[in-house]
């Protein structure tokens, strides 16, 4: 095996020159998005599409299999109904997005573009539930809602982004809560299995929990500049949304009952952690369970006689096993080719010519290093089946050795401030109060990732105020 790492592409800002513009170049040059003429209302292309696409399958699969199904609400929240929850309220009011008009007529109950959808499903869920018979109910929602950010970036922070939102009811609150962590772990086996992303999980500080929620849990990804990216959150509400709105059952021993309420989402803001966390500077790179293609076949000198006949029957092999394969038949020379698709982070390169059909044999070139890979066509299914599962499992495994190098046991405010300026997670013992969480953020604008689940504490005090340490906490600067 040979392996080439030698920047090719150069059309893209390197990522040590200046991390945001290579983040942007990326975005566009391969095809993901275009920019819209309405500030922070982005198009997701084809390529970027596909990848959304593929994460919603996978997802949607786990949500049926766990006993959710999909159901879909009204994209507008009258302004009387949204303002049923008043901390939900005061948590979303400032990102609304409001109709006024009706053609030409004011509307007297302005209409909110929804940010969320608690208090549809709440609404909804009022009108449904009379017993407990009818629980749990467990729904889900694959939608795009609306978000007035003054600061938006494409994938990461939009004005429109899309996502589902998970909203279920239960007769008890261990069954809720039970919920709660489970829909966590399964955004965790998405980062495993799909996304080739290690997650940190926990729980959110009270400062950045929902707004409305009791508890709120959250997966973080660590991206190579050394900034968090909070890819997907879930929420135990407790009964707060269901008495403000009403919402009542009658049990099993006749009593007038309220049920426990969960919420849980993930958006498109996992293709942004994809392209951070993995890509180089030739571009994407892609884990190949996630990429909308797999393979790409490049013919060499594919105007000579059988070059393009035996490409193709290639493709038919690999297509006929579920492998999603496309052939490049285009006029454009290897190189470019060859530059192209390592821009839009095909897992593997399969490359056929004159001689490799005379050898019975053709070169994979993994994406991922750079290594090529001489195989004869015979074995040629089996080698890109085990080949996608080893650039997956390496993938992952770079991403999570970045990971632990970059996450550092911090005994003082100054070690704090030295790890965060650097970029990483400063793992921190932590007193609980928020006035110290507060001062952290204040002085070096690093926030409170989550309280992970593995609580082995290191020190007896916190270091911003000396009082007992209760909680061993990850801070970090964030998107």
């Amino acid at each position: 095996m040979k392996e080439n790492n030698t920047v090719k592409n150069q059309s893209i800002t390197r990522q040590e020159d200046d991390f945001a513009k290579w983040y942007t170049d990326v975005c566009l040059k391969a095809e993901l998005m275009d920019y819209s003429d309405v500030k922070g209302f982005i198009i997701y292309r084809p390529y970027g599409y596909a990848i959304w696409e593929n994460i919603k399958a996978y997802l949607d699969h786990r949500f049926k299999k766990s006993g959710h199904e999909n159901i879909y609400m009204p994209m507008v929240i009258p302004s009387s109904l949204f303002n049923k929850e008043k901390e939900h309220v005061e948590g979303f009011a400032p990102e609304t997005l409001i109709c006024t008009i009706g053609g030409k007529n004011k509307i007297e109950d302005p209409l909110i573009i929804r940010p969320t959808s608690e208090v549809l499903f709440c609404q909804h869920y009022q009108k449904i539930i009379s017993s407990y018979r009818d629980l749990p109910k467990k729904y889900n929602q694959w939608c795009s809602v609306a978000r007035w950010e003054k600061t938006t970036r494409p994938f990461l922070r939009g004005a429109e982004f899309l996502w589902q939102e998970g909203h279920t009811m239960h007769e008890t609150e261990q069954e809720a809560r039970h919920e709660t962590l489970s829909m966590l772990e399964i955004y965790d086996e998405l980062g495993k299995d799909l996304l080739a992303i290690p997650f940190s999980k926990g729980r959110k500080t009270d400062k950045e929990k929902f707004a409305g929620a009791l508890e709120t849990y959250s997966i973080e990804a660590l991206m190579p500049d050394g900034k968090a990216l909070q890819c997907g959150t879930t929420h135990y509400f407790g009964q707060g949304f269901a008495k403000a709105f009403n919402i009542s059952y009658q049990s099993k021993e006749g009593k007038l009952e309220t049920p426990y309420q969960t919420s849980w989402g993930v958006s498109t803001r996992l293709i942004g952690g994809i392209i951070m966390v993995h890509g180089d500077d030739n571009g994407l790179v892609l884990p190949p369970f996630v990429a909308p293609i797999q393979v790409v076949i490049v013919p060499i000198a594919q105007q000579k006689p059988n070059v393009l006949p035996e490409a193709r029957k290639l493709f038919e092999l690999l297509e006929k096993e579920n492998i999603r394969v496309k052939i490049d038949e285009s006029d454009k020379t290897p190189g470019f080719k060859f530059a192209e698709w390592e821009m839009k982070g095909v897992p593997i390169r399969l490359e056929i010519g004159p001689r490799d059909i005379e050898n019975h044999r053709c070169v994979l070139a993994k994406r991922n290093d750079g290594r090529k890979i001489v195989v004869d066509q015979d074995n040629l299914v089996e080698e890109v089946k085990s080949l996608l599962n080893t650039i997956h499992k390496e993938m992952y495994e770079k991403a999570y050795k970045f990971l632990l190098d970059h996450t550092t046991e911090v005994h003082s405010f100054d070690e704090l401030k030295e790890v965060v300026d650097k970029g990483g997670y400063a793992k921190m013992m932590w007193c609980g109060d928020q006035e110290c969480e507060d001062k952290i953020k204040e002085i070096t604008n690093a926030t409170a990732r989550c309280i992970p689940f593995n609580q082995q504490g290191f020190d007896d005090t916190c270091p911003i105020c000396g009082k007992k340490a209760k909680k061993v906490v990850l801070f970090a600067k964030a998107y």
